[in-house]
């Protein structure tokens, strides 16, 4: 059994699985999953699982505070066995930090550096639920951008438009920044004084989006690039300021895609083809509302997601409706780019 960093997903065929309860035997801090096989194995009989979880909040700042001109230095606690009820025969782990500059890190049995690499083990007759606790201590300066809320809605209209509207509230989730800033040493030297801060994000957006705009509460913000080609557009955007450890923003990005892509018809039905999350790269959503507001009249409407939500309906009334656009809401907490697939 061996345990990676962040790594592609495999080209192997995607398992059921249900969360169930724990066990009485099983520690009380555990969320368990069921996995169901495509066969059942028989005596002899091996089969290969690759397991992608994604964790959020658990790298912490140490220190917690930092000044403008200091590096953000993260705390990595993890156990170096693989957590599993089963007895393991052999088993490593392999860390992928984003840099080689480490200042510290557990040196246990079997552990190897090599450049931005921790390797442990490999070990050997491990019983079930073992642990074996590691700390690393790792420099990291990539934007530590997460969107406490975002509300993301996706209006259908009559004629030939998908409206989309995304309101973000955002928190630099690293180590809050202390002492005053200077706004001179910044643009002086702003990969020295203000290396743990993030200027700018991201978002793809589909590649036929159009009327696209980016603006805060303020108003409209010029500070933004957009290209494309026929594979993606990409919306390049800076706020007012830059954002340090603990600083906050809040803004509105808004664009229209054709309808005939994303919406198609079967026996008489329709069903919209969208993808769910947020498309600005490496954004961790605390709350994720995706508000769907369907055309006046639409009934029989039933939504497909491939992961857990909260789902609930709503009625949102625009120019000239009678009875209202039925809305559906679907709330996801702890979204991550993973969850950044298509439903319907």
């Amino acid at each position: 059994m061996q345990g990676r960093g962040k790594a592609k997903p495999s080209s192997g065929v995607g398992l059921p699985y249900d969360e169930i309860v724990s066990p009485k035997d099983f520690p009380n801090s555990l969320k368990v999953y069921s996995v169901t096989l495509p066969k059942g194995l028989g005596k002899g009989d091996s089969l290969t699982l690759d397991v992608l979880a994604v964790f959020t909040h658990i790298l912490q700042p140490f220190p917690e505070k930092i000044t403008q001109a200091d590096i953000q230095l993260l705390l990595f606690q993890e156990s170096a066995h693989y957590l599993t009820p089963y007895p393991v025969k052999v088993q490593s782990l392999t860390v992928k930090l984003p840099d080689a500059r480490i200042e510290s890190y557990s040196k246990l049995e079997n552990t190897k550096l090599q450049g931005s690499e921790l390797k442990y083990g490999p070990y050997q007759n491990i019983p079930p639920f073992a642990y074996l606790p590691m700390v690393i201590h790792f420099e990291n300066n990539q934007p530590f951008a997460v969107a406490k809320e975002l509300v993301r809605e996706i209006e259908i209209s009559h004629w030939g438009n998908v409206q989309i509207t995304e309101h973000y509230n955002l928190v630099h989730g690293g180590a809050e920044s202390k002492g005053e800033f200077s706004r001179l040493d910044y643009q002086a030297r702003p990969y020295v004084r203000g290396a743990s801060a993030f200027r700018r994000l991201v978002a793809k957006l589909p590649p036929r989006a159009h009327s696209v705009y980016y603006r805060d509460e303020i108003g409209n913000i010029s500070t933004s690039n957009l290209w494309g080609d026929s594979k993606k557009t990409q919306l390049e955007i800076e706020p007012r300021y830059p954002i340090f450890g603990g600083w906050k923003t809040a803004f509105t990005i808004g664009y229209g895609l054709p309808l005939q892509d994303f919406l198609f018809g079967i026996d008489g039905k329709r069903f919209l083809n969208i993808s769910f999350g947020s498309p600005i790269n490496e954004l961790v959503i605390d709350t994720l509302i995706v508000k769907v507001v369907l055309p006046e009249g639409s009934k029989d409407i039933s939504p497909s997601v491939p992961f857990s939500v909260k789902q609930r309906h709503e009625t949102k009334f625009s120019h000239l409706d009678i009875a209202g656009r039925p809305v559906v809401v679907l709330e996801k907490n702890n979204a991550v780019p993973e969850h950044n697939e298509h439903f319907q």
